[in-house]
């Protein structure tokens, strides 16, 4: 899903997902008229006016071009579009045409019949080709497309360049470097984090568990079952976990940590290193560490590697029940196409999802380079089942992780809870 702000909160998709009527069909019979007006759904921002000058230099265009077609745009507030989306699920008669939503949501979405099946569409889209292809697959749900990829989020390692400088070292090039780097730090400069990561931020442990050759769930068909109990995913969570300790991020002020609040840390200057996003450099640029950082990929378990990255991102979609199907596909391929996407970069940070946009607003931005990098490296998606949601809105990975790193329990019985709780949620 959105990986800024609050949006990357799955909790709310259990809600949704509660509050969505079961259905295998699309809710609400579509149309595909050619005058009136375009409903669209986007959500709302801090600092929405650079977002919203860009969508108004869109809608401008498409109206130009579509005589008798207006485009009218409702911003939605992140806090409430659990209860948005549901009665738009609910009540197709007042759902919009066009809708932006997280990637994670599009299982949940999906399995209440809410969205278009774009595969043809986005296939036979001219630029459809130039999509990147790991950014494209967060899109489905059983092989089909339900949403243009309009921006994607990758995380990276930001860095103090003061503090490494003043201690002579290196950025590390491996998860096990990185662990001894940031107890060094920690044992030199006490008051600072040698890494600010949480027992929440789930986003930045599991790059940990896919370097390590885990995962968190296989599926089979149409079963999903978790994958926690592997080797591989035990050394990837203990790894996450063993950098929320005393002499690194101290359990009591860490192990409830969200992804935000790491990033705050470090952007307070609380902290050596963090784990955070593109989406994050507007933030980082504003705190107390301004001039005095540097990012690069997060390193793999084996030296030069990079870590699998979660690939974040928000989509456009077109509602099922849409009476204006083609004026709403239209409206969306101009608004995440190369020219809007560019101009959504410059409004907002957003990292694009065509591969010639990215290339040019990364050879122009050098910041970005460690980013695209990763990306390039190869991504991974949390699975792609609604029962996700409740996965997560039960905290089953957090709560892992944040009895590993307490020692409350050691990893074998944390994940075997896990696990339990998983396969439940999958049935």
């Amino acid at each position: 899903m959105h990986v800024r702000r609050s949006l990357t909160g799955l909790a709310l998709l259990g809600l949704i997902a509660g509050c969505a009527p079961a259905q295998s069909g699309p809710a609400g019979a579509g149309g595909d008229e050619k005058t009136g007006t375009v409903r669209v759904w986007l959500f709302d921002e801090a600092n929405r006016a650079p977002k919203e000058a860009a969508v108004k230099e869109a809608i401008a265009e498409f109206n130009a071009a579509h005589s008798g077609v207006e485009v009218d745009v409702q911003w939605i507030p992140v806090e409430g579009r659990a209860d948005k989306f549901s009665g738009a699920f609910n009540d197709p008669a007042n759902a919009p045409d066009v809708a932006e939503f997280g990637n994670t949501d599009v299982a949940s979405y999906v399995a209440a019949g809410a969205f278009s099946d774009l595969t043809a569409d986005l296939q036979g889209w001219k630029e459809g080709a130039d999509l990147l292809p790991t950014v494209l697959d967060t899109a489905k749900v059983n092989g089909k497309v339900y949403g243009l990829p309009w921006y994607t989020g990758i995380r990276a390692l930001y860095y103090r360049t003061d503090v490494f400088t003043e201690l002579g070292l290196k950025p590390p090039t491996s998860l096990s470097e990185l662990t001894a780097t940031a107890r060094q730090i920690r044992a030199a400069k006490p008051d600072l984090y040698g890494i600010s990561v949480g027992g929440k931020y789930t986003y930045a442990m599991l790059p940990f568990l896919w370097a390590s050759g885990g995962d968190i769930a296989k599926q089979d068909g149409d079963k999903w079952t978790s994958a926690l109990g592997t080797p591989e995913a035990k050394a990837g969570v203990q790894a996450y976990a063993d950098l929320i300790k005393p002499d690194i991020c101290p359990p009591e002020q860490c192990a409830n940590l969200t992804g935000t609040q790491s990033v705050q840390a470090f952007s307070g200057g609380k902290a050596a290193m963090t784990i955070g996003g593109d989406f994050n450099h507007k933030a980082v640029e504003q705190g107390d560490v301004k001039g005095k950082y540097a990012v690069v990929p997060l390193p793999g378990t084996q030296p030069g590697s990079i870590a699998p990255a979660f690939a974040g991102g928000n989509l456009l979609g077109t509602f099922a029940a849409s009476k204006k199907h083609g004026l709403s596909l239209e409206f969306i391929e101009l608004l995440g196409g190369a020219k809007y996407q560019e101009k959504m970069y410059t409004a907002m940070g957003n990292l694009p999802t065509l591969s010639s946009v990215q290339q040019k607003v990364a050879t122009a931005d050098p910041f970005l380079k460690p980013f695209v990098d990763t990306l390039k490296a190869g991504t991974k998606f949390v699975p792609s089942t609604p029962a996700w949601s409740k996965i997560d809105a039960q905290g089953v990975l957090p709560t892992a992780v944040q009895q590993v790193a307490t020692g409350g329990q050691n990893v074998d019985t944390a994940l075997s809870a896990a696990t339990e709780q998983m396969n439940k949620a999958f049935g």
